[in-house]
C-alpha cells in the first residue's frame, strides 16, 4: 500500500487514530486527523498530535474531512454518524485502524475477538509465546494501538491482537493467521440497530477474509456462534467444556485435551490453568489450541498457564482486609460478565453494581443475585434501575460514589465475604474508562487499609 503524495484522513483523535495518523506519516502520507470530541477533552492526544507535526481540528468535522484519497475510522467513531454518512455519499473509501495496520504487518497475527475474556485470553496468549521463547506484542483493544507496533514486527514474529466489533467494522481484506471468538452474547445493541444477528455478524468479520491455510478457531458451546451463518475458508477448531471433540479441545476427567483430528496432541490438569472459573478454562483451551497450532512445546503451554496472573480490571485481587478480599472487576461493563463473575465465587458476595446502561437485561443474573449476593451498593445513572429490578430480591442501597460504596462494604462484611466491583455497565457517566473506575475502587480499598 504505497501512501506517498496520498493524502489520509483519520476520524478520531485517541489511541487508535493517533496511532494510524502516526503511521501514515512515517510511510510517506499526508494525515489530517478530525475529532467531534471537545478540544480540553482530548488534549493530551492533540498535543502528541501537534509533536507529530500532524494537523488536526477538534470540536467539529469540517469539509476538511472529504480532502482525502481514503479515510480511517477509529473504533470510537459510529458507522451511523453523520461525517460516515456524508463521506460514503461522496464515494470515499473508508477502512478501520486494523485493516490500515494489518496491510503492514509482516509477522503472524493471532486475532481474537468476543464478547466477554478477550482482554484475559489476548493477555495469556501473549504471555504464553514469550515465556516460550518466541516474540510477541500484545495490541489492539489492549495496550498499544496495533498501528503504533505494526512496524516493530518481524517476519518470524507474533501480533496478540485483541480486537473489538468496532474494529471489525470497515474491515475489507483484514486476515490473520489464527483468528478466535470466544462467545457473543448481547451487548452494544445501541451500535447495532438493536439487531443481534448485526453484532454477531460483525464479530465474524474476523474469519470472513482467512485462507484455507489459515486458522479460526470457536466456541462449539455457544448458542449464537451455532445459530448465525458466517463465512470462512480457514480451517475450523472448537473448544468445549460439554463435550469431547475430535478436532479441538475439551475437559474430560479434570484434564484438558487438545485432538486434531482424532489424535490427541496436549493435554494438562485443570488445575494449571491459574485463573479462576469455568470461563477462564474456556478461555484457556482457545489458547491451547492457538498454541499447539504455532509449534510451542507442551511444557512450555503448561508453564505459561500456571504462571499467567491475570489482567489489571479483570476478578483483580486488589487487597484482603481482615479476611474480606476485595475484587476488581471493573471490566465488566455488561450483564454476561458479571454472570461469569458471580460462578467464579462461591463465598458471600457483596456486589457494587451499576453505571451507563446499556440496554442491560438483569433477568439473565437475577437467580445467581438471589444465591450468592447478600447485599448490592447501585452506583451511577442506572442505580435507580438497579434498585428497582433487584430490591425485592436482595437488600439494595443507592450510593453516590465509589468510595461511599467501599466503606459502606467495610462496615457490612465479615470474615470470609467477597465486596465485588463488577458493574455490567460501562463508566462514562462517572468515570473517564473502566480502567479508570478499576482504578478509584482500588484507591478506595487502599485508604481502608490506611
Amino acid at each position: 500500500m504505497d501512501l506517498q503524495n496520498k493524502k489520509i484522513t483519520i476520524l478520531g483523535a485517541e489511541r487508535s487514530g493517533r496511532g494510524a495518523a502516526i503511521l501514515v506519516k512515517k510511510l510517506g502520507g499526508s494525515p489530517f486527523v478530525s475529532d467531534f470530541a471537545d478540544e480540553k477533552k482530548i488534549e493530551k492526544s492533540l498535543a502528541e498530535l501537534e509533536a507529530a507535526g500532524i494537523p488536526y481540528e477538534a470540536g467539529q468535522h469540517s469539509d476538511k474531512v472529504f480532502d482525502c484519497d481514503f479515510i480511517i475510522i477509529s473504533p470510537g467513531v459510529p458507522s451511523s454518524s453523520k461525517i460516515v454518512l456524508q463521506a460514503k455519499e461522496k464515494n470515499i473509501p473508508i477502512i478501520s485502524e486494523l485493516e490500515f495496520a494489518s496491510r503492514f504487518c509482516i509477522g503472524k497475527i493471532i486475532a481474537i475477538t468476543g464478547t466477554n475474556g478477550k482482554t484475559t485470553t489476548t493477555s495469556l496468549m501473549d504471555h504464553v509465546i514469550n515465556l516460550s521463547g518466541k516474540k510477541s506484542y500484545a495490541a489492539g483493544n489492549i495496550g498499544s494501538a496495533f498501528s503504533e507496533i505494526v512496524l516493530d514486527v518481524k517476519e518470524n514474529e507474533f501480533v496478540s491482537l485483541e480486537v473489538s466489533s468496532f474494529q471489525l467494522d470497515f474491515t475489507e481484506n483484514f486476515n490473520s493467521f489464527i483468528s478466535i471468538i470466544l462467545n457473543i452474547t448481547p451487548d452494544h445493541m445501541n451500535r447495532y440497530d438493536n439487531s443481534l444477528e448485526n453484532y454477531a455478524q460483525a464479530k465474524f468479520s474476523i474469519c470472513k477474509h482467512q485462507t484455507g491455510e489459515q486458522i479460526f478457531i470457536k466456541n462449539a458451546d455457544d448458542e449464537i456462534l451455532k445459530k448465525y451463518s458466517f463465512e470462512t475458508n480457514a480451517e475450523i477448531k472448537n473448544f468445549s467444556l460439554t463435550k469431547e471433540l475430535q478436532n479441538g479441545a475439551f475437559v474430560s476427567g479434570g484434564e484438558i485435551i487438545y485432538m486434531d483430528h482424532g489424535k490427541t496432541f496436549f493435554s494438562c490438569n485443570v488445575n494449571e490453568i491459574s485463573l479462576p472459573g469455568d470461563h477462564n478454562r474456556a478461555n484457556a483451551m482457545a489458547v491451547i489450541i492457538a498454541a499447539n497450532c504455532i509449534g510451542l512445546p507442551q511444557e512450555k503451554i503448561i508453564k505459561g498457564l500456571r504462571s499467567f496472573q491475570g489482567v489489571e480490571h479483570r476478578l483483580e485481587l486488589v487487597e484482603d482486609i481482615n479476611g474480606v478480599k476485595y475484587i476488581n472487576d471493573s471490566k465488566a461493563t455488561n450483564v454476561d460478565a458479571v454472570w461469569y463473575a458471580l460462578k467464579s465465587f462461591d463465598q458471600p458476595l457483596f456486589l457494587i453494581l451499576g453505571g451507563q446502561d446499556k440496554g442491560n437485561d438483569y433477568d439473565q443474573i437475577k437467580e445467581l443475585v438471589k444465591k450468592k449476593v447478600k447485599k448490592i451498593y447501585a452506583i451511577g445513572s442506572s442505580a435507580e434501575r438497579v434498585f428497582k429490578y433487584f430490591h425485592t430480591t436482595v437488600k439494595v442501597e443507592i450510593k453516590d460514589s465509589m468510595e461511599e460504596c467501599v466503606k459502606a462494604a467495610n462496615q457490612d462484611t465479615r470474615e470470609g465475604d467477597i465486596v465485588l466491583l463488577s458493574p455490567a455497565c460501562a463508566s462514562f457517566d462517572m468515570f473517564e474508562n473502566y480502567e479508570h473506575r478499576g482504578r478509584v475502587f482500588k484507591q478506595a480499598v487502599g485508604e481502608l487499609q490506611k
